[in-house]
């Protein structure tokens, strides 16, 4: 021993040695100071969720570096570029001194600290448009919003469209789709489920204004209410301070109900126009339709610009008795249909589902009022003496451009002689009249909306003989035309530097994800989508429609998520880095919500945090949780600095929850619903818990002599409503593949188009709580499935527990591994019932999905059930039990996810049938032992048509399980 400690102080006194024993004293001294800077750190102003700390401290001595990284709450304050220089000044001093001469860089989130600058000062304004910036306020912003964006795409406006639509061919007579119909859709409806559920929603959070040349509602109601009040009454103006009187331009009113080509609405009406005042004195115009069906419907108000116009005209949308106010620049955009957002309206007719505009402003001058438009409405452009039929979300720009008043040589360059030609002439033309006059588009006469950017998402054609390989994407720009300039003079390259940046993402962002994409090409060819937008542009074909093995991965919605944020990303990036700014990227959505009821009676709402391994700056700083109260829409939200809260509630009042994640990028899309209602004095307790987070492509088929989607078997699980689907495909034969005929290879009938079909909305457990709090008895709440797994929420602190499973299973040629129970799901509840627990569980698979041996054992052993089989549903006439017939969604339909099939589940030893189809067989297992209850159904209750027979039946089974 004696001889070691020799040898190891004999090893110190080397030279190199000694330097390593000296560095590891230094770094140490420097960890422990810097640490305590940060532990001690006060920003004004700034409420850290966490006081932040040193997270990591790097030192490379040959490269001369020093790299200090604190933890992400260190940005939740805000930055200039004088508090940056002595944050810097104060860590380089608390170095030791060996190092005050090395390079030294403050990386938080993956970013550099110099790019958390608010207000850009320091940046080297090295860019491509140079001096050429919109500084001006935005045409659309939301008043309402708690969070600033500083390093997204706040104040941005760009031009994003989803290639075709349904068009009429002049000289076939005929409406048709502009590509075939393979695989269950078509490339006019598939690319509008990558662009409308995902893509725009991203862009727009991250605060960039979106405009899109086709219809964005999928809504097929549509309500106008209009000051001329020819078809829709509703409108009323108060004079106040100031009185309403008429505009001298002409405005919209629906006096026609369908148009025939060169017929622009915006020319048939007038507009009403008020002065301004910084107080407001009570001046409004309202413009309240009748609902003849709750919904979410996008609202497009319009109004003409003058010379007065002010850029902060002041509207207030009341949906379901919640206020979201908008401000819309006046001074740009006039005389068309101008998006405010999408938002939940009661049935009905009331205020609390109305628009108003108020006369106040900060600006000296007027606002203008013409017609809202509530909803997406059905195609009303007439072709040889005939609509579409459909609604307007699947025609084509030509005639929504036409619809949004659009001058005729916009949407009809010939002369309404080639439909096809101008449909596709008329997106980028659009753009172009909107965006004419801005500083990005000065040489063309318009509407002075500063658009500086435009976007194409097209699918292709193309497959691989051997039916297995990808054909993968391919982007597109036009360099060579106008003397390669646009408008502004910049550099037609620009357009290329998009598509290249839109390419090389999308195929690394694919790859790193599924494993492999392919990338095809990057042309420079002259393309109209490409060649004719004066700001720029680019085409991203995004994979070949006609390849199944690229629609495969393409109808997953998960996928769809995936390819939609590379291309967000990619535009973030790119447009920031056009005008020399850093970018940060939006969060992914909270996960795993739960709420409880605590202590002290109150709400206690938690999630956790889901991290992007890709996007360092993807941290989020806090969170945003919007609260819905008893038949109320949900309200603009709070900011929250930690994963969860406590808020007060009211006994006997439904509470609806969701919660976003924000950083300086952006707003995340929402988590799960959870929901909760309290009862004074109750001893119950009840726990729904939401095991239905499935999104799908349909059934697949890929085997040596067959390829497709089998949607008879199962239509899928897409996230929201989709209209994407045309209909069922009826041919398989892979040797009929690149066929473009009724016998070629994925061929679809169109049975499906133009419907509308429900999905997941991530909610299936709120009409479980609320039917549950119907009976006025039990303190309720809900949680993720996840949050039982990872044992944040114990099932044993609850009398009942109810399992939604809805359309939960698992599917081989998923992305996302689902499944009703997990192993983890499984012992959990075995050990709850083992406890005494009372157990309901409803889903339309929980045999189906569980055929395995020791899965079929645990059915039996712990709900009591024995899987007979599955039936499809469409022939069913409903259900009967606890004194009850009842029928529940069995067709796919627009008001809630459908199942189109259920199981058939037998009675195990000691259980009874509870309810039966009406074709005898057993729909519902009881078991009522010494040891515990419980109540199984072969279909998701959720889905039960009528919500008052919902609470009558969950009434009764909480009767049998509790009593």
């Amino acid at each position: 021993m004696l001889y070691k400690s020799y040898f190891a102080l004999a090893l110190l006194l080397l030279p190199g040695a000694q330097t390593f024993a000296q560095n590891a004293v230094y770094q140490e001294k420097a960890k422990k100071d810097l640490n305590a800077y940060f532990v001690s750190y006060q920003a004004k102003q700034t409420d850290f969720s966490s006081q932040p700390r040193l997270k990591e401290l790097r030192i490379d001595d040959k490269q001369r570096k020093v790299t200090v990284v604190p933890d992400p709450s260190f940005v939740q304050q805000e930055l200039n570029d004088k508090q940056i220089g002595k944050i810097y000044k104060k860590v380089r001093h608390l170095l030791p001194k060996v190092y005050r001469d090395y390079d030294l860089s403050i990386v938080v989130s993956g970013l550099p600290l110099e790019n958390y600058d608010t207000d850009f000062t320091s940046l080297s304004g090295n860019s491509l448009w140079g001096k050429i910036h919109y500084d001006g306020l935005p045409w659309v912003s939301n008043a309402s919003r708690p969070f600033r964006i500083t390093h997204g795409l706040y104040n941005r406006h760009l031009v994003v469209w989803a290639s075709h639509g349904r068009y009429y061919d002049t000289k076939k007579g005929q409406w048709q789709w502009q590509r075939p119909p393979l695989f269950g859709t078509c490339e006019d409806l598939f690319t509008e489920t990558i662009v409308l559920p995902y893509l725009i929603p991203m862009l727009e959070n991250a605060g960039a204004v979106v405009y899109t040349p086709r219809e964005r509602d999928l809504q097929t109601e549509e309500y106008i209410v209009d000051n001329d009040g020819i078809n829709a009454p509703g409108y009323s103006e108060s004079d106040g301070g100031k009185q309403w009187y008429n505009c001298p331009r002409s405005g919209f009113a629906y006096r026609l109900g369908n148009y025939v080509d060169g017929q622009n609405p915006f020319k048939d009406g007038t507009v009403r126009m008020a002065k301004t005042t910084k107080k407001g004195d009570g001046t409004y115009a309202l413009w309240q339709p009748r609902f003849q069906k709750a919904g979410h419907y996008a609202v497009y108000v319009s109004y003409q610009t003058v010379d007065k116009s002010v850029d902060d005209a002041h509207y207030v949308v009341f949906h379901k008795g919640q206020a979201t106010e908008v401000r819309v620049n006046q001074q740009m955009g006039g005389g068309t249909w101008v998006y405010l957002g999408t938002f939940d309206f009661g049935e009905g007719k009331s205020i609390d589902n109305c628009v108003m505009l108020t006369n106040q402003s900060k600006r000296r001058g007027v606002v203008t009022a013409d017609a809202v438009r509530f909803g997406g409405g059905m195609g009303n452009i007439s072709r040889g003496g005939v609509t579409s039929g459909l609604p307007r979300v699947l025609e084509g720009s030509r005639y929504f451009c036409q619809w949004a008043g659009a001058p005729y040589n916009i949407y009809s360059s010939r002369g309404g002689t080639d439909d096809y030609a101008d449909d596709i002439n008329s997106r980028s033309r659009m753009l172009n009249w909107l965006a004419g006059g801005s500083v990005y588009v000065p040489t063309v006469e318009g509407e002075h909306v500063p658009f500086e950017l435009s976007l194409a998402v097209h699918s292709d054609a193309g497959y691989a003989p051997n039916g297995k390989d990808l054909v993968g994407s391919l982007a597109i720009c036009t360099t060579n035309y106008n003397d390669g300039q646009l408008s502004s003079g910049l550099t037609r390259q620009a357009s290329k530097m998009l598509a290249k940046d839109l390419l090389d993402n999308l195929t690394r962002d694919l790859t790193y994800k599924y494993g492999n994409w392919a990338r095809r090409y990057l042309w420079d060819r002259n393309y109209s989508e490409t060649r004719v937008p004066e700001v720029p542009s680019a085409i991203l074909e995004t994979l070949s429609h006609q390849n199944f093995p690229d629609m495969k991965l393409a109808q997953d919605p998960h996928f769809k998520f995936t390819l939609a944020r590379s291309v967000y990303k990619t535009l973030a990036r790119y447009v920031n880095t056009m005008h020399g700014r850093p970018t940060i990227i939006e969060p992914l959505p909270p996960k795993d919500p739960a709420v409880t009821i605590n202590n002290r009676q109150q709400a206690h709402v938690s999630w956790v945090v889901q991290d992007d391994p890709q996007e360092p700056s993807a941290h989020p700083d806090y969170f945003v949780l919007y609260t819905a109260i008893g038949k109320g829409g949900y309200d603009n939200g709070q900011k929250v600095k930690t994963t969860s809260v406590d808020l007060d509630v009211k006994p006997g009042v439904l509470y609806r929850f969701k919660v976003t994640a924000i950083n300086r990028g952006g707003e995340s899309f929402p988590s799960e619903e959870i929901a909760l209602s309290a009862q004074s004095g109750s001893q119950k307790s009840i726990l729904v818990v939401n095991g239905f987070h499935r999104l799908s492509a349909p059934t697949v088929i890929d085997n040596n002599s067959q390829q497709g989607f089998d949607m008879r078997d199962d239509i899928g699980v897409s996230y929201g409503p989709t209209i994407g689907w045309l209909g069922y495909q009826q041919s398989f034969n892979k040797s009929r593949i690149g066929r473009e005929s009724s016998d070629g290879l994925g061929y679809t009938d169109e049975s499906l188009a133009g419907k509308v079909i429900a999905g997941n909305n991530l909610d299936a457990s709120t009409a479980h709580v609320e039917a549950i709090a119907g009976a006025g008895k039990y303190n309720v709440v809900s949680c993720s499935s996840h949050a039982v797994e990872t044992r944040r929420v114990a099932l044993n602190d609850f009398d009942v527990v109810d399992m939604v499973l809805g359309l939960e299973k698992y599917s081989p040629d998923a992305l996302v591994y689902d499944k009703t129970f997990t192993d983890n799901i499984q012992k959990q509840l075995t050990a709850y019932t083992k406890s005494g627990g009372k157990l309901l569980v409803s889903g339309a698979y929980v045999g189906a999905d569980m055929t395995g041996t020791k899965e079929a054992d645990w059915l039996s052993a712990t709900l009591k059930v024995n899987y007979s089989g599955s039936l499809r549903t469409d022939t069913l006439q409903g259900v009967n039990g606890l004194q009850q017939n009842f029928d529940f969604y069995r067709i796919p339909n627009a008001d809630h996810y459908a199942a189109t099939h259920a199981d058939i589940l037998q009675p195990a030893d000691g259980a009874v049938c509870a309810m039966q189809y009406n074709n005898g067989y057993s729909a519902a297992v009881a078991y009522k032992g010494n040891d515990y209850r419980s109540f199984t159904m072969a279909f998701p209750f959720e889905c039960i048509t009528d919500k008052n027979m919902q609470r009558r039946l969950m009434t009764g089974i909480l009767n049998f399980l509790l009593k």
